[in-house]
């Protein structure tokens, strides 16, 4: 039987947290983590290394382009996504248009092996820090944001300060919703966010299918009347009456719809809201001692219809 050597642990350092005394060979002694912060360096510690190994199985598993571009292809002919992937709101006269954060994260899933979201990285009295990031673990290429929240909610009478949790979540969360949109774009290439956006306006031109166009625009109109939204605003808009729209301009009111209905517009951005009369009942007794005064009897006229 062969005999085991032997081996000297004398110089095996030994974390302590103590100071490194002088007659140990001057061999570095670990540093012992602050007090209270220890909690804090594992946290991080397994954050690092959870990217780390989502980055060593991307680089395992890269992802199949042509793959991806035919899922997003098939993710865009749903017509629930299609309604909802494009938005639009006034800026300079001018409608301003672009995917939304639904399209966005179709897009992202399906692309693959990217690690979008937010995080609150900050707060304080009346405002949260927000940080928004897409990062694509294949390429290593990593988009970020940062900006603050004010918890104030803007409205006619101006702005309106949150204490409510829930409103100051959902603030953030629309706000941040928006920086991770532009994120996610940025690392999608431009071609493939193009290609899925031209997809899912040809799924909203199919969608009609033998349904006649000036069928789908009065739904339309009937929808926007449940967000206050009448009919002679809508027309007031588009310059003519519903019967004369074409499939751009009801496209265009879907992505309307859809900005107002998520809270990322107000109807005010986009209709001239309509004003109530001035009452005219305090008015009649001064026209009617008028004509008294003028001799004459008073006229009654009857309202047209």
């Amino acid at each position: 039987m062969a005999q085991q050597a032997a081996f000297n642990y004398d110089n095996v350092q030994i974390f302590t947290g103590l100071p490194v005394p002088g007659g140990n060979g001057g061999l570095p002694q670990p540093t012992a983590p602050a007090a209270g912060h220890a909690l804090a360096s594992v946290d991080e510690f397994r954050a690092a290394a959870e990217v780390q190994a989502s980055m060593a199985i991307a680089k395992r598993y890269p992802r199949d382009e042509y793959a991806a571009y035919t899922r997003i292809m098939a993710a865009c002919k749903r017509q629930s996504l299609a309604e909802s992937a494009v938005y639009a709101y006034p800026r300079g006269g001018t409608t301003v248009t672009g995917p939304s954060i639904r399209l966005a994260e179709v897009l992202a899933n399906a692309w693959g092996n990217i690690d979008y979201g937010y995080r609150e990285i900050g707060s304080g009295p009346g405002y949260t820090d927000v940080e928004c990031y897409a990062f694509d673990k294949e390429s290593n290429s990593r988009a970020c944001r940062t900006f603050r929240v004010q918890h104030v909610r803007s409205t006619r009478q101006g702005g309106k300060g949150l204490t409510d949790p829930r409103d100051v979540y959902e603030l953030v969360a629309n706000q941040a919703s928006r920086r991770v949109r532009a994120c996610i774009l940025q690392i999608i290439p431009g071609d493939i966010t193009e290609a899925a956006v031209k997809a899912c306006e040809e799924t909203m031109q199919r969608a009609g299918g033998d349904v006649p166009l000036v069928d789908r625009v009065r739904k339309m109109a009937t929808a926007f009347q449940g967000l206050g939204i009448t009919t002679e605003m809508i027309e007031r808009r588009l310059g003519h009456k519903l019967d004369a729209a074409i499939e751009t301009e009801l496209a265009q009111l879907r992505r309307i719809y859809t900005a107002i209905k998520d809270g990322a517009a107000k109807r005010e951005d986009y209709f001239e809201l309509a004003t109530a009369l001035p009452d005219q009942s305090a008015d009649k007794p001064a026209r009617g001692a008028a004509q008294k005064y003028n001799g004459k009897a008073p006229v009654e006229h009857q309202a047209e219809v």
